[in-house]
């Protein structure tokens, strides 16, 4: 097989990530229109990522946040984004670098993708690692999955709750990631 010296793998992801940053860029200047809502797994142990120890002790991995009722304070940069969110009714600050993100999904239109890891310094062979399908059922079976839902309320505002948001019902307990070539044309 032939060596890519241009590394598509790389550039293709760097341009998915930048479609999530276009579209939260957008979200945060206009707020979120019609239906669309994100569904943003990331890995919680990457680099730049700011948790709360208590989050971080209930997704030592990865979370999937959903922005559509209960968010605030989206800041987006070239590096990453900011949220405001609730968890449980406990308000906190979530601070993810777009390389942490794993998988971006909106259930509205049936749009998303996952990101695969991609390790510039080796080179593999085909079958050394998990296809995509075998890496997607790895995150479906996940618990990873926090709620935070889009709220123009500040967290001083929120309600003082000890019960978790409920999901939404096509959510179930873990989330659901899509593959791309579930959206390609057979």
């Amino acid at each position: 097989m032939a060596t890519d010296h241009i590394r598509y793998d790389i550039l293709a992801q760097a341009a998915l990530r930048g479609v999530v940053r276009t579209v939260l860029a957008d979200a945060a200047k206009k707020g979120l229109p019609g239906e669309h809502h994100f569904k943003i797994t990331f890995n919680t142990m990457a680099p730049g990522v700011r948790l709360s120890e208590r989050m971080r002790a209930r997704y030592p991995k990865d979370m999937t946040i959903v922005l559509q009722h209960q968010f605030w304070d989206l800041v987006v940069t070239e590096q990453g984004f900011e949220v405001g969110l609730s968890f449980g009714g406990v308000p906190e600050r979530v601070a993810v670098p777009f390389d942490a993100v794993m998988a971006f999904y909106d259930p509205a239109v049936q749009f998303g993708f996952q990101f695969e890891t991609i390790d510039g310094a080796v080179e593999s062979q085909p079958g050394d690692e998990p296809t995509t399908a075998e890496k997607a059922e790895k995150i479906e079976r996940s618990p990873a999955a926090a709620r935070a839902v889009p709220d123009e309320r500040k967290p001083e505002a929120l309600p003082a709750s000890s019960e978790a948001p409920a999901a939404a019902p096509d959510q179930g307990p873990g989330g659901e990631v899509v593959r791309l070539d579930r959206f390609r044309k057979k």
